[in-house]
C-alpha cells in the first residue's frame, strides 16, 4: 500500500502545476518595443494599464516584483529606452 502522505504530495504537485502562472510578457510589454527611442510624449495619446510605472533617471522605485506590471523606462532626454514587465 503506498504511502497516503506521498500521494497527497504527488497530487499537490501535479495541481500546482495546473494553476494559470503569469508568462513572461503578462503586462503585454512585447507588443510596446515599437515605442523604443520615441518620445515620452507618445504616452499620453496612451491608455496604460493600471499601475504602469514610468521610471525616469534617479526615480526611487520599489523592488517588488509583478508579472503583470508594466514599467517604462526614459532617459534623461526623456525618450523611452525600456519597456518590461515586473
Amino acid at each position: 500500500m503506498a504511502d497516503r502522505g506521498a500521494l497527497a504530495g504527488v497530487l499537490c504537485l501535479v495541481l500546482a502545476a495546473c494553476v494559470d502562472q503569469p508568462g513572461p510578457d503578462a503586462c503585454g510589454a512585447a507588443g510596446m518595443q515599437d515605442l523604443l527611442g520615441q518620445d515620452r510624449g507618445v504616452l499620453a495619446a496612451m491608455t496604460l494599464p493600471t499601475g504602469t510605472r514610468v521610471i525616469t533617471p534617479g526615480m526611487a522605485v520599489t523592488e517588488d516584483y509583478s508579472a503583470s506590471r508594466l514599467n517604462i523606462d526614459l532617459d534623461a532626454q526623456g525618450r523611452i529606452t525600456g519597456i518590461w514587465c515586473g
